[in-house]
C-alpha cells in the first residue's frame, strides 16, 4: 500500500510503517514526528540515527537492547518518545516495526 506524508508517496504496510527503508529522508521522519506529536531535537535525531544504523547492520531492536547501546538509557527513551517509544522511534526512522513490539 501506499501513502503521501511530507509531499513524498511512500510503501507502507496495514500499520503504516515504511516498508522500503530507501525512501525515508529526514522530511519523513519529521512529519511522522508531527503525527506522533513529537518535535524532533538533536537528541532524538542521534537516537533515530542508532536505530537506523541497527536495523541497516540486521540487528533486532528491543527497549532493552536500546537501554544498554550506551547511546540512550531506558528512561530517557520513554521521555523521547513517551507513547509506545519502540514502535514510535522506529516509524519516525522509517524502519519495520520490530518484532518484539506487539
Amino acid at each position: 500500500m501506499e501513502r503521501t506524508i511530507a509531499g513524498k508517496t511512500i510503501a507502507v504496510n496495514d500499520e503504516g510503517y515504511m516498508t522500503d527503508f530507501k525512501q525515508w529522508d529526514k522530511s519523513i521522519g519529521e512529519a511522522f514526528a508531527a503525527e506522533n506529536e513529537i518535535n524532533l531535537t538533536p537528541r532524538h535525531w542521534e537516537v533515530l540515527a542508532y536505530i537506523q544504523k541497527e536495523y541497516v547492520n540486521e540487528v533486532p531492536l528491543s527497549i532493552r537492547k536500546i537501554g544498554k547501546s550506551g547511546v540512550v538509557d531506558i528512561k530517557e527513551f520513554y521521555v523521547l518518545f513517551p507513547k509506545a517509544p519502540l514502535k514510535t522511534a522506529t516509524k519516525i526512522a522509517g524502519i519495520p516495526k520490530p518484532a518484539s513490539c506487539i
